[in-house]
């Protein structure tokens, strides 16, 4: 606990005075004996101060010496700290300027060093809410930029194609319902794109409602691969559910929840396919359930899995409709796995893309 810094300074300017009287003292009586010895065999300049002292009162004369030299001690005593006040000024005028990667010396072992180490704790969280405000700055900018390129993609076709419809240049109705359908396709895919960003908005303030009840996880997987049989089936996978509970009770949203499984199977299907099936393993660990979503697809590069969670980002940087989605359903997962009190990562190695989820039990 810290000394009151009042008391500290106080108690420091108490000592220095008591100090420095003392040592006035001594040092004027130490003066006087010096003098009276030197000038024993000098009339000329004992004269002089025989006429001072006759002219003088001994304690006006005791208490003019003692004060010239007590303030003499004191600014002894203080000048290492006024010269520290010196490159703490400078420091602070060096560091205003926005040199904001210097620090203020920290020197001595005084309330001056506190002042110091406070202004160096100052200017730390000054730099690192500049930091913030540069990244939120960035991140704000590449949001546009990404939001501006994929809504301008769809948007584009279906202007394109309700632009021939609009000036009939179409051969015959079949052609038609043709452009008809892209334009469909395109404004779905824009439909959705909107709506992972709105989830994706509410997600990052903090704002999005959980619905929250106990219900079984084991259920739900299972209920999963029925609902994506016939996904699988199309692209010849299997999926299978591995584990040895009957029941792993949780308590959370499970539409939100099915949302991150849905996501993370369909990534599977997606870039796994080549492998041929798709394993879902559910286990107890202490006081948490883990599921394990495996395919045995194209690993993803080591380089990618860091950023693989990061809003817009895709480890196909080519950016074309069929090759990725809107960029944001790995990142709104975490976010709604991370609102239920768990985690979210991903290892992919020797042939295996392995996502674990971990969630609280109820």
């Amino acid at each position: 606990m810290k000394v009151n810094l009042a008391l500290r300074m106080a108690w420091r300017l108490v000592w220095q005075i008591v100090l420095s009287a003392i040592l006035a003292i001594v040092t004027f009586y130490w003066s006087i004996i010096v003098l009276e010895r030197m000038t024993r065999n000098n009339y000329g300049i004992r004269s002089i101060f025989i006429n001072i002292n006759n002219t003088f009162d001994d304690m006006i004369l005791l208490v003019f010496g003692s004060f010239v030299l007590f303030i003499m001690y004191m600014v002894v005593l203080n000048w290492r700290r006024f010269s520290y006040y010196a490159k703490l000024s400078q420091s602070v005028e060096h560091i205003a300027k926005g040199n904001f990667d210097d620090i203020v010396p920290v020197k001595q072992d005084n309330e001056v060093t506190l002042l110091a180490e406070n202004m160096n704790s100052l200017v730390i969280e000054l730099k690192r809410s500049l930091d913030e405000e540069r990244k939120a700055e960035q991140t704000k900018n590449e949001l546009i930029t990404n939001v501006s390129h994929d809504l301008r993609t769809p948007l584009t076709s279906i202007i394109g194609y309700l632009g021939l419809v609009e000036q009939d240049r179409y051969r015959d109705e079949v052609e038609l319902r043709h452009y008809v359908q892209i334009a469909y396709a395109k404004a779905e895919r824009l439909n959705v794109l909107i709506q992972d960003l709105f989830e994706y908005t509410r997600m990052r303030h903090d704002v999005i409602p959980l619905n929250k009840k106990t219900f079984n996880l084991v259920e739900m997987m299972n209920q999963l691969l029925v609902h994506y049989r016939l996904s699988l089936e199309n692209v010849k996978m299997t999926g299978n559910l591995i584990t040895n509970e009957h029941e792993l009770s949780i308590v959370g949203d499970p539409d939100k929840l099915v949302r991150v499984f849905e996501n993370l199977l369909s990534n599977a299907i997606t870039y796994g396919h080549a492998g041929g099936r798709v394993d879902i393993y559910l286990n107890k660990h202490s006081e948490a359930a883990t599921v394990e979503i495996v395919n045995y697809g194209e690993e993803i590069p080591s380089a990618d899995l860091p950023h693989l969670f990061d809003r817009f980002y895709r480890v196909d940087k080519s950016r074309t409709e069929n090759t990725g989605g809107t960029g944001l359903g790995l990142a709104i997962a975490k976010g709604i796995v991370e609102k239920h009190g768990g985690s979210i990562a991903v290892t992919s190695d020797g042939g295996t893309t392995n996502f674990q989820i971990r969630l609280p039990l109820s």
